[in-house]
């Protein structure tokens, strides 16, 4: 306890430095802390993919679109439960900065497949009874005000012209990770219209999603799919949807990199920080140290100090920086557009990750200025002249 006590006024002799070290640890496990969480925002989608769906799009590239056709030879295959078609519209709503995902669906099959979309009957009956019927998001629902029986209009650019949509439902998300700023309408709505003004278009998807029966049986029934439509004009590529996702954030794998780089850099430079601290520190107390040598203090005893001293420091910032982390990342979601990451909190492992982080750094930053004290004879101690 008396080691402690020792360690603790150490820690802060010089309280404008331990107040600086402090703050620059609190500052930089932020910053680790918001990097970690947009890379596991991210990565949402993969947790929010099912091991019993199939996506079939076309081999050469996923822009590509799928005959309709394909829709009816997919339902006949032995062990699908259900299928769906969606194509990916785009648009704009009013100002290209209101990005939020515009699908065109099949309304008879959709929330079959994906019943993580809950609408309640009355909503449902509506969206489908109403040609040009949209459903909306819980999410951007609250973020643009919109309400059953608004007209939302888009500026079309993959399929120009403008385009009217009348909110006919509000989807809840049933799962934590399920996507709640999605908008989706009939693809009928949209193939009318392409067959008119661009026939050469009409009567594609974008892709096919289909769930099983048995999700051991994922990889038997794409080789059954892609067979289906082997040597045609579209071949496909069917695979899970989890495989799905990961293969769509791969191909960001680059920046995620770079961020993961980054944060991982910022924890040595916190490392740099409180080592550098505990250096100055050790040097300043040679003389010190060589005293309480020459009182019988052991090597293990001066060295527990100095690591109860860099605990200390570290324990205070991580503290510090763990307890503004979560309001820090509360308030960053409400102002990130719920469109670019409809999940964005604190999760465990970045909670883990930062705690690891402090007690590598408590532990890391004692080593040099214990190294050096151990090296130290007490005539050099004594005569050290800083």
């Amino acid at each position: 306890m008396r080691l402690f006590r020792l360690a603790f006024k150490n820690a802060f002799r010089h309280r404008f430095r331990a107040l600086l070290t402090i703050l620059a640890m609190a500052v930089a496990l932020m910053a680790f802390g918001v990097l970690r969480t947009v890379v596991t925002a991210w990565n949402v989608g993969i947790d929010a993919a099912q091991a019993d769906r199939l996506v079939t799009r076309q081999a050469v590239s996923f822009i590509f679109p799928l005959p309709l056709a394909y829709f009816d030879k997919v339902r006949e295959i032995e062990g699908i439960e259900s299928v769906t078609h969606s194509s990916w519209f785009g648009g704009i709503y009013i100002d290209r900065q209101n990005f939020f995902a515009r699908f065109a669906i099949d309304a008879e099959t959709f929330f079959e497949v994906y019943p993580e979309y809950m609408l309640t009957p009355e909503e449902t009956e509506n969206f489908k009874k109403q040609r040009n019927a949209c459903v909306v998001g819980a999410d951007i629902a609250k973020q643009y005000g919109f309400k059953i029986g608004d007209k939302i209009t888009l500026e079309g650019d993959i399929y120009p012209g403008t385009w009217d949509f009348i909110v006919a439902g509000i989807y809840q998300p049933k799962f934590k990770s399920t996507d709640a700023t999605a908008m989706v309408f009939h693809w009928h709505y949209l193939n009318e219209r392409v067959a008119e003004d661009w026939p050469t278009r009409a009567n594609l998807t974008g892709w096919l999603t289909a769930k099983i029966a048995d999700g051991n049986r994922a990889a038997e029934i794409s080789a059954q799919i892609d067979d289906l439509f082997r040597n045609s004009a579209a071949e496909t590529k069917t695979e899970t949807e989890n495989e799905f996702a990961r293969g769509f954030i791969a191909s960001f794998g680059a920046i995620f990199g770079a961020m993961n780089f980054v944060s991982f850099t910022i924890v040595a430079i916190i490392l740099l920080v409180v080592a550098n601290t505990m250096l100055m520190a050790a040097r300043e107390r040679t003389r010190e140290y060589a005293v309480l040598k020459t009182l019988g203090f052991s090597v293990g005893q001066i060295s527990a100090l100095i690591l109860m001293e860099s605990t200390i420091l570290s324990i205070v910032g991580g503290t510090l920086g763990l307890g503004l982390i979560a309001p820090l990342i509360a308030g960053l979601a409400e102002a990130v557009p719920k469109a670019w990451f409809p999940i964005f909190q604190l999760e465990p492992i970045t909670v883990f990750l930062l705690a690891l982080a402090v007690v590598f750094i408590a532990l890391a930053a004692a080593i040099f200025p214990i190294r050096r004290v151990a090296r130290a004879t007490i005539v050099e101690g004594i005569r050290f002249a800083g």
